[in-house]
């Protein structure tokens, strides 16, 4: 039997609302005798069915081309033929189907539209981050935009290489939690090629205005990096992020 201390409090009473009310992490959930209050458990079985959702939902490319009815788009597939082959041979998901062919550029800058995991990610954020970054990158060639079907990071390895760009930036749909089921990741590799690794990357995470980074935010970050990529002839970790964007003397 729960004591009146276990009572649940009015909500102008809870001293925990402040603490809540600054994190999206679950804290202090209270409990009913042995067990989570009802409200909580309903909040955790909705944010576990979101996040389940968010890897399975389709990406939906005239959604993303009616987002950005202004820039040329083209799609490309990886070598995993259909989403439960790409959760299970992550492998595919970092290579182009066979027979994918794509226009030489000599472009600075690819930048690949991914799926990855949560193509919800990409519905919701990719089209206010890719022209937040293109406003940032002025005298900066850009390929043609590359929306990428049951894709890894590394997927833009290949595609780089296969348009010639100096530069790749992948956004991708992260893994999902209970708490973000759309946040966008954002993976930055100069010179890219097959082979490349993760230390050769660099990453700016959880962009998902209001509860993660803003699109300026990310987008400022971004530009900051590519800057001092360029300066450097390399990514990874050779190139520092020293804050919300690199000094001008960085690169």
């Amino acid at each position: 039997m729960s004591s009146a201390v276990d009572a649940p409090l009015p909500p102008g009473d809870d001293p925990w609302a402040v603490l809540r009310a600054a994190t999206r992490a679950r804290v202090a959930l209270g409990r009913a005798g042995d067990a989570l209050p009802t409200a909580r458990e309903l909040e955790f079985r909705a944010a576990h069915a979101a996040a389940r959702d968010a890897v399975h939902q389709p990406l939906d490319p005239g959604l993303v081309r009616a987002q950005l009815p202004e820039v040329e788009l083209v799609e490309v597939r990886s070598a995993a033929p259909d989403r439960a082959t790409y959760l299970q041979r992550p492998d595919l998901g970092r290579q182009l189907a066979e027979g994918t062919s794509l226009p030489r550029t000599d472009a600075d800058l690819a930048v690949i539209v991914a799926d990855g995991l949560s193509p919800r990610a990409v519905h919701e954020h990719a089209a206010g981050l890719v022209s937040a970054l293109i406003e940032r990158l002025p005298g900066w060639s850009v390929a043609p935009l590359v929306l990428a079907h049951q894709a890894r990071v590394a997927l833009g390895d290949a595609v780089g290489e296969a348009l010639g760009a100096r530069a790749v930036v992948v956004l991708i749909g992260e893994r999902p939690g209970l708490s973000s089921a759309d946040s966008l990741g954002v993976y930055l590799t100069w010179a890219p090629r097959p082979g490349r690794v993760d230390s050769e990357r660099n990453c700016v995470s959880n962009v998902r205005p209001p509860h993660g980074l803003s699109y300026a935010q990310a987008a400022d970050t971004v530009a900051a990096l590519l800057g001092a990529a360029r300066e450097l002839g390399a990514s990874g970790v050779v190139l520092k992020d020293e804050g919300p964007a690199l000094p001008a003397g960085a690169g």
